[in-house]
């Protein structure tokens, strides 16, 4: 079985490259479609083992769900309150996203249950989500540090709250909503610093009542109304933004690149990556923007990305919820940059896939970039060229760190390979490699 991935330097890189559909999106329209009543149609769909382990926990729920043709499934849901009991542990693999969100949903259900994971995921922090689900009703069985594996049992009788957010987490706010949405009366959620907001406007598209206010603070409130019918409805997922930061990177740092990226999400609460690479002077120009109602409302645009020099920049802590997943490659442009970058405010990145804070600063200094680390902030001295590679980088589980390092090797002097990479990057973007050599990167296997 092929693990390693090599990466090679190239010499050009083009074409029009379609980035697969949005894994958070993914996983929500699949949720919402099982508690919907009547047929989901879902176009676009992300086909990686992250999203097919929500399928997988969404038909052991009770729902039926069939792929029609590629990226195309039909879901019958069981609408609200009503799914079944699971006969048999739900396994999330890798899929953090999955198994927060699918703790909110069964949280409100009188079902029992035992969630678990692959070795990543039983490390990742969990008690951010219990603890509100816990005020609702739902009963946990949980290790001492609150991780998996662990069992829970749903609240037949579901108390609203008013919850507070205290760590800027997507999750952990659309968690509450999905619980919220089988609690008789209102749940509200308040949150300082802005996070993704794919489940507020999907859920508004299904039908439901939620209201959004904001304050001169920017302080959102967030207010569900619980217990409505939703219908299932007809879904395209944009193509994900995050994933198309790889692309775009490369773009960017291969001489003479110019790309084209199909119908991204750029959803404001996502755009922190590209702000920050067009503070570096990037060139990367939207074009055909538009926003379907059949995407959630989502904006989507054709991003146009051609390579360019970059200067180094201090990015802010606040930009940390609109591109937590993207810090990754955005170190990688770092240290092809002419200049000192300061990342600030990254203490949220131990806690992903890996411990991506060390699994970069580690990585980017046996590539030979010069890289400090003080508290939550990473500072990589940048001097305009690609530094030399010739790495062993270990993706750790982690389909973000292998990706960037894939990226990295296109442009340093010697290859990097990626210990554990191929399995790591199935979960999130299973065609990466095929789609990066079709437009003229040099990856290849390991056995």
């Amino acid at each position: 079985m092929t693990t390693s991935l090599t990466s090679s330097h190239v010499h050009h890189f083009s074409g029009t490259l379609h980035v697969p559909g949005d894994k958070s999106i993914s996983h929500r329209a699949l949720m919402l479609g099982t508690l919907a009543v009547g047929e989901t149609i879902i176009t676009g769909l992300l086909e990686s083992a992250d999203v097919f382990r929500t399928v997988t926990a969404m038909r052991a729920l009770g729902a039926h769900v069939k792929r029609v043709a590629p990226t195309c499934w039909r879901l019958y849901g069981r609408g609200i309150g009503g799914l079944a009991e699971p006969v048999d542990v739900l396994d999330m693999g890798n899929a953090g996203t999955g198994v927060r969100l699918l703790m909110g949903l069964l949280a409100t259900h009188p079902v029992t249950c035992v969630l678990t994971g692959d070795a990543s995921l039983r490390t990742r922090p969990m008690k951010r989500v219990i603890e509100p689900l816990h005020r609702i009703g739902a009963l946990f069985l949980a290790r001492a540090n609150g991780s998996l594996p662990l069992a829970m049992s749903g609240t037949p009788s579901p108390i609203p709250i008013v919850h507070m957010l205290e760590v800027a987490s997507a999750q952990v706010k659309s968690a509450v909503l999905l619980a919220g949405l089988n609690i008789p009366g209102t749940t509200t959620i308040i949150e300082k610093q802005l996070t993704r907001d794919h489940t507020e406007r999907m859920l508004q598209g299904f039908g439901a009542t939620l209201v959004v206010t904001e304050n001169p603070a920017r302080e959102r409130t967030i207010t569900l109304t619980g217990q409505p019918e939703i219908s299932g409805r007809v879904i395209v997922v944009p193509a994900d933004p995050s994933s198309a930061a790889f692309l775009t990177v490369a773009a960017i740092l291969v001489p003479g690149a110019t790309v084209t990226l199909v119908g991204v999400c750029t959803n404001p609460l996502r755009s922190g990556l590209y702000d920050t690479l067009l503070e570096m002077g990037a060139q990367v120009e939207k074009r055909n923007a538009r926003v379907s109602s059949e995407s959630s409302d989502e904006p989507v645009a054709d991003l146009v990305v051609r390579h360019g020099p970059l200067m180094g920049i201090h990015v802010p802590a606040t930009r940390v919820p609109s591109m937590i997943d993207e810090y990754p490659v955005l170190a990688i442009a770092a240290a092809c940059a002419n200049g000192t970058t300061k990342l600030h405010g990254l203490m949220e990145l131990r806690v992903k896939e890996s411990d991506r804070l060390t699994a970069v600063a580690r990585g980017l200094s046996a590539c030979g970039s010069r890289v400090d680390v003080q508290g939550d902030t990473l500072i990589i001295h940048g001097d305009g060229r690609p530094p030399l590679g010739g790495a062993r980088v270990n993706a750790d589980f982690d389909h973000r760190i292998a990706m960037a390092f894939l990226v990295l090797g296109m442009v340093t002097q010697e290859p990097v390979t990626v210990e554990g990479a191929e399995s790591a990057i199935a979960t999130s973007f299973p065609n990466f490699v095929p789609l990066m050599n079709g437009a003229g990167a040099c990856i290849s296997g390991e056995s």
